[in-house]
């Protein structure tokens, strides 16, 4: 199995417009972090999108990622679902739409705010194209089949929502917790690599910190924890030395290989 990490940013992505910071003006190409998205791809030649963040074309090239099986999820906030539209390039040399899963509210807004992507009954004029992708909601806990690949939608909460973690055989991916409660620590146990959302050193109200990441590291207890959607507040080699041994920032274009 491998995952490669399409973009590690907060929201804002790194660097952020109008600001001169350190980590904004860094020639560390890890400090320069677009969008959170992954790909998952497994033995079996399965591949799955894990959302689709604005920079998603550029990020699909920088990968030389030119299909995907499916796309999973996590919740409809803009950062993670506003780059859809370059699904086309991929749509368009599919016999069938591309299956979309994730939360049964994220699939209803996304056919409000995309509806000729998820509408068939929207046709694209002759001599044009458009994304077509075909919604499929998944229930908390109960796993779906893609491919060769369980995947286990896992609930986590995100201030007054909740957002999709998912455990896609031995990786365990959660981004945009607040927290990780006891039930979903237990669904994860035994992945391989984990990866987590982690904001600042300091307490946010939607996002784990950085210590409340460690923490739930170590109770997952995987071979190889990976930090993800991190701000220009973070440098990558600093939090790189400050980090307990098994746990590291992601970056832009990392690629892991899982046995």
């Amino acid at each position: 199995m491998k995952l490669t990490f399409l973009g590690t940013g907060t929201s804002y992505g790194v660097p952020q417009i109008g600001c001169h910071c350190q980590v904004c003006r860094s020639p560390d190409p890890r400090d320069r972090r677009t969008r959170v998205g992954a790909v998952v791809e497994t033995d079996g030649g399965t591949r799955l999108l894990i959302d689709t963040p604005p920079e998603l074309r550029l990020q699909l090239v920088n990968a030389d990622i030119d299909r995907v099986d499916a796309v999973l999820y996590t919740h409809a906030h803009a950062d993670h679902l506003h780059g859809v539209d370059d699904l086309r390039a991929i749509t368009i040399r599919r016999n069938a739409p591309l299956p979309m899963y994730g939360p049964a509210e994220t699939l209803a807004l996304m056919a409000e705010r995309f509806a000729y992507i998820l509408d068939d009954r929207i046709r694209a004029l002759p001599g044009t194209a458009k994304p077509e992708g075909q919604a499929r909601p998944v229930e908390p806990w109960t796993p779906v089949t893609i491919g060769d690949v369980d995947v286990v939608p896992i609930p986590v909460p995100h201030g007054h929502m909740t957002c999709f973690a998912y455990r896609i055989g031995a990786v365990g991916y959660v981004t945009d917790a607040k927290r990780v409660p006891d039930d979903a620590i237990a669904a994860l146990q035994g992945v391989r690599v984990l990866v987590l959302n982690a904001l600042f050193r300091t307490e946010h109200p939607t996002h784990l910190s950085i210590p409340d990441a460690v923490r739930v590291a170590q109770q997952v207890g995987a071979e190889r924890t990976y930090l993800t959607h991190l701000t220009h507040d973070n440098a990558h080699a600093d939090l790189e030395a400050e980090l307990p041994r098994g746990i590291a920032p992601a970056f832009d274009g990392l690629v892991v290989r899982v046995d």
